[in-house]
């Protein structure tokens, strides 16, 4: 293979897959999720975590209690995030339907002492931010009253409970764990699947357009004519992902290990974009290669994410600096892969520049 006629090809395709408008758009709309990062976090995280808005919520939640006296509606009434309002359940049930109302809270008149359980209806509204808002605000005073009620029956114990200890929770924030887990990996693996997808639709226009024979005519050689198109899709990834972490840096959000990110990012994309080559290369028509490569990648996906150091953890691991030594065993490991899989692309180019020159 000549060097020459790879920076040939990889220059042609880079200056095609600048006129490309859907490659071009799906690179827009990923800058401006990472320009508007620190906007969206709020309201992407509400989505997986509703109750993380609890604690930004300044409202005082009208609450319906019905049925008889208890520590429960001192709690509520003690509470400066409530408003208690003393109902029978028929109406109060009405009101919340009507919006009147964030929740209602029955509860019956059962004993505290009495053997069977307390069992507390909770009435809210589906589906709404809101009342899940209320449910975790309620939940502490609910706790709080259970803790009252085993005390008033602890002395029916025949058996001593043993003691249990748990680590001390050390509080993290929900918009920590979406920065970090979520949305840093998916905005640099995003690069990766887009240019394996490219790979294919570049590599499959060729056959498509008949324009491989005339290629194969000339000096340059079909894996000249891969590997140049490899590299192209390659190129994009660093450049991709650079742009996204500086876009994140602007939004305040602090990345550790940034040439680690870019090198690990970099690999694991090599194995994208080869294993996209050689679906192209043995399928040769876009639509089948596209669904095939799809599919496989999905699987893929799932497989890598059962193991405890996949790339995505990986990279969350190295944004946060808690990686350790074991990174470069990864790296090691994906570098063996990315060999293989070159040395396969490599053969397979041959054999098909064989079969294509005797079609």
């Amino acid at each position: 293979m000549k060097a020459k006629n790879i920076r040939i090809v990889m220059r042609k395709d880079l200056k095609g897959l600048l006129n490309e408008r859907t490659i071009l758009l799906a690179i827009i709309l990923q800058i401006f999720v990472a320009m508007f990062s620190s906007f969206l976090v709020v309201g992407l995280t509400s989505m997986y975590d509703p109750s993380s808005l609890s604690r930004f919520s300044g409202v005082r939640y009208a609450v319906g209690y019905s049925g008889s006296d208890s520590a429960l509606e001192d709690y509520l009434s003690e509470n400066r995030e409530f408003r208690v309002h003393r109902m029978d359940l028929s109406p109060a049930v009405t009101a919340l339907s009507e919006r009147k109302l964030s929740a209602v809270i029955y509860v019956p008149d059962t004993p505290p002492d009495a053997d069977e359980p307390i069992k507390i209806t909770l009435y809210t509204i589906q589906n709404d931010i809101s009342s899940t808002v209320v449910n975790v605000k309620l939940k502490e005073l609910l706790l709080r009253y259970e803790d009252d009620l085993r005390s008033v029956r602890e002395p029916r114990l025949d058996i001593i409970p043993v003691a249990l200890e748990f680590p001390e929770q050390t509080g993290g924030s929900d918009f920590y764990e979406f920065i970090y887990a979520l949305l840093i990996p998916l905005l640099l693996f995003m690069p990766a699947i887009i240019s394996s997808a490219l790979v294919i639709d570049i590599v499959t226009e060729e056959y498509q357009h008949s324009t491989l024979e005339t290629i194969l005519s000339t000096p340059v050689t079909l894996g000249e004519v891969i590997w140049g198109k490899v590299l192209a899709c390659e190129i994009l990834v660093p450049v991709q992902a650079g742009a996204w972490i500086v876009l994140l840096s602007l939004n305040g959000v602090i990345i550790l290990n940034i040439p680690a990110i870019i090198l690990q990012v970099m690999m694991f994309s090599m194995i994208l974009i080869l294993l996209g080559a050689l679906t192209a290369l043995y399928y040769r028509e876009r639509t089948a290669a596209q669904f095939i490569f799809s599919t496989a990648i999905v699987i893929l996906m799932l497989l890598a994410l059962s193991i405890p150091d996949n790339p995505l953890n990986l990279v969350a691991r190295l944004a946060t600096g808690t990686a350790g030594p074991e990174q470069w065993l990864i790296l090691a490991l994906v570098s063996l892969v990315v060999v293989f899989l070159a040395l396969l692309t490599q053969w397979a180019a041959e054999w098909a520049a064989k079969k294509t020159l005797a079609g």
